[in-house]
């Protein structure tokens, strides 16, 4: 991310900073950096303490109710009829998971009581339904439907949801940084000119909050793969400013730059992030390949070393049939997929494609939880199969779910 100051900042880091407010203070500095030292950092400079604590309280440990299915194929999940509930940490059911990257639904209905805080990962929200503002410790980051929330290891928060409005989130945590993809920055970190997005199209916080309140505060910490709770006698967000490259911020899907070509282009095109082993990809409306002779659905293609995901936004996916929008699809590892029968045949001669999808490719197999297991529409393994008139053909979903569905 670019280089950002908000609030009030020395002319020299490490110095002397007063703060005069009633009375005359001595600001402390905290420094929020990656790779120790050396990698991207952001310089706060707070009234109190950040290392303050009232009282320790209780470790949980996460516990993750894992599914092996008996089958290995294709499969789609409908997430939809998922109940509402809890508030935006709580509300987090998780769907599946690997060594680089946790994947959950949420659909907070309240607000979250107290703070939160990722001690061992970055976080992406995918905004599906729902508004509201992100509050940090870096100030405050509204947020809208098809936003990507981008929230850095180690920032303290808390979410100011819309009231009446319905949310729908798609939650990744990774223990590796997102970023955005290597070949669209220069050796200096900017965004180069035929990136899909620019720097303009990521928005940070707009407003710092400094508060310097006594009371009583309870914060969450993730961290050594539990959630560790905490009481502070001081409210978190006392920064009077900072300045640096570490900030949550969020960038819309409306704002990437789709790319087109005289025939199909492969999914690399769409990549919006990236984390370790594996990426996060945006496929927008965009113009279709304009070659006469161009087929404008993706071919058919063995993910051999990787496992793909795809969550439907918006619009009508053309190569795929009976997937409604929020839903999802796995196509994992050693098993070819691409447009099911007829679907090629109908594109023909489109010029633009209308569908919004969010897709995730990991390069080390995922893992599949109960909640998979309960939305698994277990016909879809089947739904490249035509009968004899030329319809896709069901299959027995007892050969695909097993007797552990």
């Amino acid at each position: 991310m670019r280089y950002t100051i908000l609030g009030e900042i020395p002319a020299k880091r490490h110095s002397q900073v007063w703060h005069h407010n009633g009375s005359r203070r001595l600001l402390v500095e905290e420094l929020i950096g990656y790779e120790g030292f050396s990698g991207n950092e952001s310089l706060l400079y707070h009234l109190h303490s950040p290392c303050r604590l009232d009282e320790v309280g209780s470790f949980t440990p996460i516990e993750r109710e894992e599914w092996v299915p008996e089958a290995h194929v294709h499969r789609l999940a409908d997430v939809n009829p998922l109940p509402a509930g809890g508030d935006p940490l709580t509300s987090r059911r998780l769907l599946m998971f690997n060594g680089d990257l946790e994947v959950s639904v949420a659909k907070p209905t309240e607000a979250l009581d107290g703070f939160y805080r990722n001690g061992e990962g970055d976080e992406v929200l995918y905004i599906h339904r729902g508004s509201g503002t992100l509050r940090s410790v870096f100030g405050r980051v509204p947020f809208r439907e098809k936003d990507y929330v981008v929230i850095p290891r180690g920032t303290t928060h808390a979410f100011e949801l819309d009231p009446g409005v319905e949310q729908y989130w798609l939650a990744f945590h990774t223990p590796g940084e997102i970023e955005t993809p290597n070949r669209y920055r220069n050796r200096y970190g900017q965004l180069l000119e035929h990136a899909p997005f620019s720097q303009r199209d990521f928005r940070g916080p707009t407003e710092l909050e400094t508060i310097d309140e006594h009371g009583a505060y309870r914060l969450v910490l993730r961290v050594r793969g539990g959630l560790q709770e905490y009481g502070l006698d001081r409210h978190p967000f006392d920064a009077v400013g900072w300045d640096g490259y570490v900030y949550p911020y969020t960038f819309n899907a409306d704002d990437f730059e789709p790319r087109a070509g005289r025939f199909h282009l492969p999914p690399p095109a769409h990549q919006t992030f990236q984390g370790p082993n594996f990426v996060i990809c945006t496929f927008a409306p965009r113009m279709l390949d304009w070659d006469p002779t161009a087929v404008p659905l993706p071919y058919h293609h063995s993910n051999i070393q990787s496992e793909e995901v795809m969550f439907y936004a918006a619009g009508d996916y053309a190569a795929r049939k009976g997937v409604d929008v929020g839903c999802i699809t796995l196509h994992p590892s050693g098993l070819p997929h691409g447009p099911q029968p007829g679907t090629v045949e109908r594109a023909l001669g489109a010029e633009r494609t209308n569908e919004l999808a969010i897709m995730w490719d990991t390069f080390r197999p995922l893992r599949l939880t109960s909640l998979w297991r309960e939305t698994d529409k277990s016909d879809y393994a089947f739904s490249w199969n035509e009968d004899k008139t030329g319809q896709p053909a069901a299959g027995p979903a007892s050969a695909v779910t097993g007797p552990s569905a």
